[in-house]
């Protein structure tokens, strides 16, 4: 059994600003996760990446957070995307002008 794309969309937020959001279903789990799922979220802001989750083969689950790496426990596919939802709001109050 291959990889079963479940979702990829491309949400624009500002003209500067972008998210992307890929879920695989895998026959069975990259190295490093321990669930069904291979995903990779990106917001960028100004051609940079700010944000992003995903389980990159040998690194299991883990999130980027501007300059910061850290571990990330994956649930579900609902709730990867409410993590990742919340730390855009947090950037995007964060880094604001106003």
């Amino acid at each position: 059994m291959k990889a079963t794309l479940v979702a990829r969309t491309r949400i624009v937020y500002a003209q500067n600003a972008f998210a992307e959001l890929v879920l695989w279903k895998v026959p069975a789990p990259v190295a490093g996760s321990s669930h069904e799922f291979k995903y990779r979220l990106a917001y960028v802001v100004d051609g940079v990446c700010v944000v992003r989750y995903d389980n990159e083969v040998g690194k299991g689950d883990h999130r980027h957070y501007g300059e910061k790496e850290s571990d990330y426990s994956f649930t579900t596919p609902e709730a990867l995307l409410a993590a990742f939802e919340q730390d855009i709001a947090r950037w995007t109050h964060e880094n604001s002008h106003s």
